[in-house]
C-alpha cells in the first residue's frame, strides 16, 4: 500500500511539470492563429494580392496600408507612394483653395453632393452632413492631414497651418457630441475625436465618449435594434482602431477597458447578429491591446474562417455578394485577423520617395477659379477626381 501510494505521489509529482509545460503551450497556441486559421486567412490574402492591381484607387490604398502594417513588406509601397502623390496634389489644392472666399462652403456642398446612397445608412449619413455646413469638407481635409502625418509628408507639406487653423475654427465639439450624429456616424465621430487629437487642433476624446456613453447607455443595449447595435460596436472598435493610429502601434487595454468588457459580455450577440466587417473589427480591438489569447479572438477567427466561400474564396456580403471591390474591407480585416503577426509597423514614411517626386510644392495665390470650378462641377453633375471617399 505506502509502495503504491509513493508511486502515485512520485508520479504526480512528475505529472505536475509536464502539464503546466502543456498549459503553457495552449497559451502560446491561443494568443497565435492556428495553422487552419493562418491558411484561411492567406488563402483570402492571395485572391486580393492577384486582383490588387486592378481594384479601384481607395480600395488599393485601404488594403496595401492594412497589410504593410502587418507585415512591413516593401512590396505594398507602389500603392502608397501612388496614394501619397495624390494626397499631396489632393492637399495643395484644397490649401489653396481655402485663401479664397466661399471655397469651404463650395467643396462642403460638393462632398455632400457625391455622397454615395446605395443603403439606408449612407442616405441617413447625407442628410446628416448636409445640415452641418463646412463640416463634410472639414471632415476629408482632417483625414486627408492625418494620412499625411502616417505618411511622414506634413512637416514639408506648405500651408499646412492654414489649413490647422481653418480647421480649428469648425464646430468640432457641437458635431462630436451630437446625439444624432452619434447615432448614425458613431465609427467616424470617434475617428475624428483622435484625429483632432493627433494634429494638436483640440481633444475632445473624453467629451466624445461621454456622448456615447449618454448615446448608447450599457443597461439599453439589450433593447437595442439592429442598425443602433451596429453603429454602437463601430464606434467602439474605432476608438480603440483610431487611437492606434490605424494598426501602426498597440495600445494599453486599460485605456479601453469597458470596450474589451462590453464586447467579451456580448460575444454571443456579435457572432449572432454583427456582420464579419463588425466580428473583426471586435476581434482587432483585442490584439491592438495585446489580448491576443482572449476567448472572442479564437471564436471570431473560427467564425471568419467558416465564413469563407470555397467557389469565391473570400468572405461574401451578408447579401451573398462577392464582388473584390465591394467585399475589400470586410476581407482584409479578416486576413488581419486570421493571419495576426503580434508584430505592427509604423507609416510608411514616404517622404523620401514622395516628396522629390511630387515637384516643389506650391500654394499658388492666383487660384481664385478653384471655387468656380468646384460650382460648376456640382451643377454639371461632374465628379471631381479630388472628392475621393473618406474611408480610412
Amino acid at each position: 500500500m505506502a509502495e503504491g501510494t509513493l508511486h502515485r505521489l512520485l508520479a504526480g509529482r512528475w505529472l505536475i511539470p509536464f502539464l503546466l509545460a502543456w498549459l503553457a503551450g495552449c497559451a502560446i497556441d491561443a494568443s497565435s492563429p492556428s495553422d487552419d486559421h493562418r491558411a484561411a486567412g492567406q488563402a483570402i490574402q492571395a485572391v486580393y494580392e492577384a486582383a490588387l492591381p486592378e481594384l479601384p484607387r481607395d480600395k488599393q490604398r485601404h488594403y496595401a496600408q492594412r497589410l504593410y502594417r502587418m507585415s512591413g513588406d516593401a512590396r505594398y509601397l507602389e500603392f502608397l507612394e501612388a496614394h501619397g502623390r495624390l494626397l499631396l496634389t489632393q492637399l495643395e489644392r484644397d490649401i489653396a483653395g481655402l485663401e479664397e472666399p466661399g471655397y469651404a462652403s463650395a467643396r462642403a456642398l460638393e462632398i455632400v453632393a457625391n455622397y454615395p446612397l446605395r443603403s439606408v445608412k449612407q442616405r441617413a449619413r447625407k442628410a446628416m452632413l448636409a445640415e452641418w455646413g463646412e463640416i463634410a469638407f472639414g471632415r476629408q481635409l482632417l483625414f486627408r492631414l492625418i494620412q499625411a502625418d502616417y505618411y511622414g509628408l506634413l512637416e514639408e507639406l506648405p500651408g499646412r497651418r492654414l489649413a490647422l487653423d481653418y480647421l480649428s475654427s469648425l464646430e468640432w465639439h457641437r458635431f462630436l457630441t451630437d446625439p444624432e450624429v452619434m447615432r448614425i456616424y458613431a465609427a467616424q465621430v470617434a475617428n475624428q475625436a483622435w484625429f483632432l487629437h493627433q494634429l494638436g487642433i483640440v481633444d475632445l476624446r473624453e467629451e466624445m465618449i461621454e456622448a456615447f456613453r449618454v448615446v448608447y447607455p450599457r443597461d439599453a443595449v439589450a433593447a437595442m435594434g439592429e442598425a443602433d447595435y451596429h453603429n454602437r460596436l463601430y464606434g467602439m472598435t474605432h476608438m480603440v482602431i483610431a487611437d492606434s493610429r490605424y494598426y501602426q502601434r498597440r495600445v494599453p487595454a486599460e485605456r479601453h477597458a469597458w470596450i474589451l468588457d462590453a464586447f467579451s459580455a456580448e460575444i454571443e450577440r456579435i457572432l449572432d447578429q454583427a456582420t464579419e466587417d463588425i466580428q473583426a473589427e471586435v476581434a482587432l480591438a483585442f490584439l491592438l491591446t495585446g489580448n491576443e489569447g482572449h476567448p472572442v479572438v479564437a471564436r471570431i477567427r473560427q467564425r471568419l474562417a467558416a465564413a469563407i466561400d470555397p467557389a469565391t474564396g473570400i468572405i461574401p456580403s451578408p447579401k451573398g455578394e462577392t464582388g473584390l471591390a465591394r467585399g475589400e474591407h470586410r476581407n482584409v480585416l479578416a486576413v488581419m485577423v486570421l493571419t495576426w503577426p503580434g508584430r505592427l509597423h509604423p507609416g510608411p514614411d514616404l517622404s523620401a520617395g514622395v516628396l522629390p517626386a511630387a515637384g516643389a510644392l506650391h500654394r499658388p495665390r492666383d487660384h481664385a477659379g478653384a471655387g468656380l470650378v468646384v460650382i460648376l462641377a456640382r451643377r454639371s453633375g461632374w465628379r471631381s477626381p479630388f472628392a475621393e471617399r473618406v474611408s480610412i
